[in-house]
């Protein structure tokens, strides 16, 4: 299908999903989609080669959405990934609004509509996000998570502070305008690894534009032990995910134009960091030392906080270490 050169639908709203065995709960994000107070919505759901029922708990939903005068379509192919998922679904895109909720999450009523109506008071705006809130995914009831900050709401530039843990990248709080986002990706593919889509989407849209803060839980993200996203994985596999995040950051680098010597060699730091604390956790004391000195050569470190950043790995064998890691991370790294 092309669609590339075909306007985009003024006041439509295109929801691309994708959905990896998700029989269970995908009815609450379809219901929830249903229940939106803006008129129009079109839904692309894109199944990413699931074995169980999903396929048929979306069919079962399909003549709710047409009698609701909400688009409907379901994109099928084989298993891979999400981000591989996303790009199956965006050659679909007719809306003038673009947003990508995860499959077992939800929308308020009136989340769809609340952005759509800041976007179209203030033109000068290609993107705007809402603030969410998290629930147990078994039993509905509001949870906690403390792995995600929420930052300093009042910032509109947020590319640095997205790409470095400084604030949300939750996938439903985001909406784009879709024209300038295909203006990125005209060949409508996004990136595709194992991590996730959320860096590809947001980062080369957050490069160029200002992204305002609705101070509203207008997104509610299911917390679930088993999910894909905290499942423990094998070193073999943390290792891969890390190699992955670099491969992909430097191809956003790419598609962003970075050509300053700054902004590289913030990304480098970016990555190093990275490099260092997973080569710390598996004991690879001299690729820990690379990536420190790596950091020092980009500007990442003090001459202090990188002899203390060293003597903490010189001591990282003993029991005070698996003690105290904790705690250090704790007050040095995860403020």
């Amino acid at each position: 299908m092309d669609q590339q050169k075909a306007p985009f639908c003024e006041g439509l709203v295109s929801i691309v999903t994708p959905v990896y065995n998700g029989e269970e709960h995908l009815p609450g994000m379809l219901d929830s989609v249903l229940a939106q107070s803006w008129p129009q919505i079109e839904m692309i759901l894109v199944d990413d080669g699931s074995t169980d029922g999903t396929l048929e708990v979306a069919e079962g939903c399909r003549g709710r959405f047409e009698a609701r005068g909400y688009g409907f379509r379901i994109v099928k192919g084989p298993h891979k990934n999400a981000s591989a998922a996303i790009s199956r679904g965006l050659p679909y895109v007719a809306g003038e609004f673009l947003i990508w909720p995860d499959s077992d999450d939800v929308l308020a009523p009136e989340s769809v509509e609340k952005r759509v109506r800041f976007l179209r008071e203030r033109p000068g705006y290609q993107c705007v996000r809402s603030l969410s809130w998290y629930f147990d995914g078994e039993t509905g009831a509001r949870a906690e998570r403390a792995d995600e900050r929420r930052g300093d709401l009042s910032r509109e530039e947020l590319f640095w502070d997205v790409l470095e843990a400084r604030t949300f990248v939750c996938c439903g709080c985001y909406m784009l305008r879709s024209e300038p986002f295909f203006a990125i990706y005209p060949g409508r593919r996004i990136p595709e690894y194992d991590v996730g889509q959320n860096f590809q989407m947001l980062l080369p849209f957050l490069y160029r534009h200002r992204c305002p803060t609705l101070r509203e839980e207008l997104y509610g993200v299911a917390v679930r032990a088993g999910s894909h996203s905290r499942t423990a994985l094998t070193q073999a596999q943390e290792e891969k995910k890390y190699a992955d995040y670099e491969r992909l950051v430097d191809e956003i680098a790419g598609i962003c134009g970075m050509d300053s010597q700054e902004e590289l060699d913030r990304v480098t730091r970016w990555k190093a960091g990275r490099r260092y604390h997973i080569s710390l956790k598996y004991r690879r004391w001299g690729e820990a030392f690379r990536a420190l000195a790596q950091m020092r050569r980009c500007g990442g470190f003090k001459t202090g906080q990188a002899l203390q950043e060293l003597a903490w790995a010189f001591c990282s064998s003993t029991w005070v270490w698996r003690k105290l890691y904790p705690l250090y991370r704790r007050f040095f790294h995860d403020k």
